[in-house]
């Protein structure tokens, strides 16, 4: 029989040490510093994180480990449970040693820089397309909820359209909050409570639409490739598998790398072009696009690319539940959370999830990609919950081969929704 593990330690080393960290923090001995940062709440996510993944259906269906370590902290801090050093620890993770945006830069250059040039150069001719066509029939059909249960433009835009279809929790909503405050001034926890709450549901939506699309498909042939994206079988071509080893100096180098993108972005944001036809453009939107670039014209070494990923893989598996459960401490109202769970809120959804599957699966049939499976990748992998997302819509729909797609959307198409954000979020000022 197979050894339990939380985090990769065996259960005395770990709870060994989260027992005295535990103690230490209730009698306020743990320090307002990193190295306290790191102590209670990797001990929180890695507790929270491992016994959400074993959770039947929730960790398939409702966000895993990551969600239940956002929900537990938010709870507690909500009833006033912590005791306030770790409170007071958590926002000195969230806000003021900067971890979160180290966090984000990873998640975003990793992401873009680790995607193979080629497929990223065939996407945008493509595949990119077809998210965009996704992302304006979730607008469309958010706007008639809108119309129906009388909620405006923007509101319906940036609170319901934007955080489901940004890519899920750690590389969508979470860097989506960060540039809602930077663009609006705003406070990014009421922000970030309600995005979450509607990013749940969507993610919950979007399996039942690919059980939905894979009856479809069953029933009408000729709207599905059977797990092929482009008809007469014409797939995106994908890289072919680099053997290049990543040694300390490249992920050492990595870091230095991400530092110098975010840099130059900040630069760029502050100094040389802080807005465009009167539009503020966040160093956010620009991380992405010189990423991009820096992508396609191959200005990074295929090993640091490789380093590259390596780092926002590590972030996005490895992180995301320490900084879940930095959310549910610091930057969420968990009353406001709650508040979501309405019949208009979750009819709102279902539109927006309707209207990405219909653009993408319209659009994609007039490119040459088969509408199901179109609808699926380009539609449902966007308003789904990430990588763990991705999981459960290709396994609901029976498609798990079109992982690459999947993985483009939660990717670029993150990426891209991030972009649009930083614009539409000029007119809550």
């Amino acid at each position: 029989m197979k050894k339990i593990k939380f985090y990769g330690m065996e259960l005395h080393i770990f709870f060994f040490f989260a027992i005295i960290i535990f103690i230490s923090a209730w009698f306020n001995l743990i320090p307002n510093q990193i190295i306290g940062g790191i102590a209670v709440l990797f001990t929180l996510g890695i507790i929270l994180g491992e016994i959400g993944e074993r959770i039947p259906i929730w960790n398939l269906y409702c966000g895993g480990g990551a969600i239940l370590t956002f929900v537990i902290c938010g709870l507690l801090t909500s009833y006033d449970i912590f005791p306030e050093s770790v409170k007071e620890i958590s926002a000195g993770w969230m806000n003021g040693y900067g971890i979160l945006n180290l966090f984000i830069c990873f998640l975003v250059v990793g992401s873009i820089l680790g995607l193979g040039r080629k497929l990223l150069v065939k996407s945008s001719t493509l595949f990119i397309p077809t998210m965009l066509f996704s992302i304006l029939g979730a607008a469309i059909f958010g706007i008639i909820g809108g119309i129906l249960f009388k909620k405006n433009l923007v509101e319906i835009l940036t609170a319901y359209v934007l955080p489901i279809m940004g890519g899920g929790a750690g590389a969508g909503a979470i860097p989506m909050a960060k540039v809602y405050s930077e663009v609006t001034g705003l406070d990014a926890s009421s922000y970030l409570s309600f995005a979450l709450a509607i990013l749940a549901i969507g993610n919950i939506i979007a399996v039942i639409f690919a059980v939905i699309l894979n009856v479809i498909g069953n029933i009408f042939p000729k709207f599905t490739g059977n797990g092929e994206l482009v008809k007469r079988g014409k797939n995106i071509e994908t890289e072919e598998k680099s053997n290049v080893n990543i040694t300390m100096d490249d992920i050492a180098a990595s870091i230095f790398l991400t530092a110098g993108f975010y840099i130059f972005s900040l630069f760029f944001a502050k100094k040389i072009l802080p807005k465009f036809m009167g539009i503020v453009i966040p160093e956010f939107a620009y991380l992405i696009i010189f990423a991009t670039l820096a992508n396609v014209f191959k200005l990074v070494p295929e090993n640091l690319k490789k380093a590259l990923q390596k780092c926002q893989q590590f972030c996005a598996s490895k992180l995301i539940w320490i900084q879940m459960a930095g959310c549910g401490i610091t930057l969420i109202n968990f009353n406001e959370m709650l508040s979501v769970l309405s019949l208009a809120n979750l009819i709102i959804v279902i539109l927006i999830v309707a209207g990405c599957c219909i653009g993408s699966g319209l659009f994609g049939m007039l490119v040459g990609f088969y509408p199901v499976e179109s609808a699926i990748t380009g539609g449902l992998c966007m308003a789904n919950m990430g990588g763990a997302g991705d999981l459960a819509v290709l396994g609901a729909a029976k498609r798990m081969e079109l992982m690459s797609y999947a993985q483009m959307s939660s990717r670029i198409g993150g990426a891209i929704v991030l972009l649009i954000g930083s614009f539409i979020f000029q007119f809550l000022i």
